[in-house]
């Protein structure tokens, strides 16, 4: 972003550098140009006492952790600087499949005692990054569908359940005139209110409960309208099915049978 990179001039015998990233200049340098400035790491090195660093370029921010978790502060130091740590090679290669026996042999020439480990994809290390998030939301969605599926089979039962009740009032608005389209809509018109209510009273849960999924989300709004607006649509589909069933069963009360029973 700013600056330079480490380079193959940053040995043992060179200056000694560092690079740090943009979340680090905002906290530790706020409103400061960062190039230039020196500095001591708390950080393990072979040298026998900690060095002063001079700030050589600024880098952008990366989640080399978790997708959930912020960005934090981070700097960057070369190995020929006596750093002690893993060494992580990043290797553009067209067959993935013999990449990692072709670095391993290649290690091997030139240092036999270093073990290469943990050879994967990109693909492989992003899965595994998000294979607990993912989890996650294939156990929510299967939650939900379960809650979905309770809720059309409770709506149709107690609109099924009314409509038993009010069989003879049906069939006595039949003898009377009112036609089958009326009483479905009079029915569906029952159903679809309840539901109504349901999904204003669970659209204002939902934006509370919603601070607890926050940090199982990456990249999308906790509070998006399109997801909310499409639930709401998918529950009113939803019910609207359940709703027509019992509709549509009380449109066959027979209206001379009600009658008598009267």
């Amino acid at each position: 972003m700013r600056g330079r990179d480490l380079t193959p001039a940053d040995d043992d015998r060179a200056p000694r550098v560092v690079v740090v990233n943009e979340a680090f200049a905002r906290r530790y340098f706020p409103g400061i140009d960062p190039i230039g400035k020196r500095l001591k790491l708390g950080v393990s090195t072979t040298e026998p006492e900690t060095p002063w660093r001079e700030i050589v370029g600024v880098v952008g921010d990366v989640r080399n952790r978790s997708f959930r978790e912020p960005v934090r502060p981070a700097y960057f130091i070369p190995y020929a600087q006596g750093l002690i740590s893993p060494l992580r090679l990043v290797v553009r290669a067209r067959n993935t499949t013999v990449v990692g026996e072709e670095i391993r042999k290649l290690v091997a020439g030139r240092d036999p005692d270093v073990a290469v480990y943990d050879v994967k994809t990109m693909e492989e290390f992003l899965a595994t990054s998000v294979a607990t998030p993912r989890f996650q939301a294939v156990l929510l969605a299967l939650f939900a569908l379960v809650g979905l599926m309770l809720t059309a089979v409770g709506l149709y039962g107690v609109l099924a359940y009314g409509v038993a009740q009010r069989t003879r009032e049906f069939g006595i608005r039949l003898a009377l005139g009112a036609t089958p389209g009326g009483v479905r809509r009079l029915v569906m018109r029952g159903g679809l209110a309840l539901v109504v209510a349901g999904l204003a009273a669970g659209v204002v849960a939902a934006a509370f409960a919603t601070e607890l999924l926050a940090g199982t989300l990456y990249g999308v709004d906790r509070l998006d309208p399109v997801t909310f607006a499409g639930v709401a649509v998918m529950l009113l589909l939803v019910a609207m099915l359940a709703s027509y069933l019992p509709a549509r069963r009380a449109t066959r009360v027979d209206p001379i049978r009600a009658l008598r029973c009267e």
